[in-house]
């Protein structure tokens, strides 16, 4: 039977480290733009101990999204052995654009897939490039997205990218400011023919929940006191993205490992979005509790302690790591039946299901 499989992985890690140190020295507001008079180190060290994180990257000022984009791309094409002109589809999952550095203005005309394959150099016009907007879980319904054209019986082979450049536009007086990063991703997936228990895509479960949740995660002015209301920033309502994830992403996961018809015992990692050490903790823990078990000591891969939260480029960036042998612990054999799951802005979610 056919299936959508990964043949090869890329990722670009920017080299500017920003630890947790270089936050002792803000001056952090709240959302009502009142300083918060906790000392900074308290507020740092409590951040930490939430999220996880110790440090993150920031791309240098000479990339953008894009540019990252490209460098991952090239390295999952030569990772795949394809020639890029043999591609179908070029999906670009992003959600600002290209942000120049010290500017806070999104540029995304052309689309940046559109950059990526003018940077790549494919003549082929019949390799669609286009941008997917689906808040942090972008790459992975780009996953789903190209899976679902293979299916149709329109294309065959597909480059997915998942790339941002949250340091960009985020709020430096916002305590949430420290969670977002900068990175890149990406995935060559081709349609070919497998045994019945070989590579692929097994199923998928997505779900978008945009009554009351759509702006828990959203653009607004800065919590400095009288900033120009004109220039926003990212802002998140972190107990409500927290509380609408350990809620609805555990049913999401469950569904899709049902539909893919993989015994809970089978799954041997969970790729989920590294969003907050605790709440995908907390996410997996309660995936587990559905099926009246507990969730294995090391289900889970976590690059968030060195890496941030950098979107759509978080499970990209994380399945190149432990593929290339690059993430401590972790390792993948053939025939290892792994999950992906992501959570973010819109409210979306999604899963998938992936036998290696």
């Amino acid at each position: 039977m056919k299936r959508s499989v990964i043949t090869g992985t890329g990722s670009y890690i920017p080299p500017d480290i920003k630890s947790n140190r270089d936050f002792t020295i803000h001056n952090f507001y709240s959302e009502t733009h009142n300083r918060i008079e906790t000392p900074p180190q308290e507020v740092v060290d409590k951040f930490k101990a939430i999220t996880g994180i110790e440090e993150r990257r920031y791309a240098p000022s000479d990339l953008n999204c894009s540019g990252m984009a490209a460098i991952a791309a090239r390295e999952a094409i030569k990772d795949s052995g394809v020639d890029p002109e043999t591609l179908d589809q070029l999906i670009f999952a992003h959600n600002f654009g290209d942000v120049v550095k010290h500017t806070i203005q999104t540029d995304a005309v052309p689309s940046l897939a559109s950059r990526v394959k003018h940077e790549l150099g494919i003549k082929n016009p019949a390799c669609i490039a286009y941008d997917i907007l689906f808040g942090c879980p972008g790459w992975l319904q780009g996953l789903i997205q190209a899976d679902a054209y293979f299916k149709a019986g329109i294309a065959k082979k597909a480059l997915i990218i998942g790339s941002e450049t949250l340091s960009r536009v985020i709020d430096n007086y916002d305590r949430d400011s420290m969670i977002f990063s900068d990175g890149a991703g990406a995935t060559v997936v081709e349609f070919r023919e497998e045994p019945e228990n070989g590579s692929g895509v097994l199923g998928y479960s997505v779900a978008s929940h945009c009554v009351d949740e759509a702006y828990y995660i959203n653009m607004g002015k800065s919590y400095f006191p009288n900033s120009d209301p004109r220039v926003r920033f990212i802002k998140m309502k972190g107990r409500k993205v927290y509380e609408y994830a350990v809620k609805y992403v555990p049913a999401a996961m469950k569904e899709c490992l049902d539909k893919s018809g993989v015994d809970i015992k089978d799954l041997k990692k969970v790729f989920i979005h590294q969003a907050n050490e605790k709440m995908d903790e907390a996410i997996v823990h309660a995936m587990y509790k559905l099926y009246g078990v507990k969730a294995p000591a090391d289900i889970m891969p976590m690059s968030i302690h060195w890496l941030g939260n950098s979107s759509v480029a978080t499970i990209p960036t994380l399945l190149d790591l432990v593929l290339h042998g690059k993430q401590e612990g972790h390792e993948l054999k053939k025939g290892d039946v792994i999950m992906f799951a992501s959570v973010g802005a819109g409210m979306n979610i999604n899963a998938a299901c992936y036998r290696v």
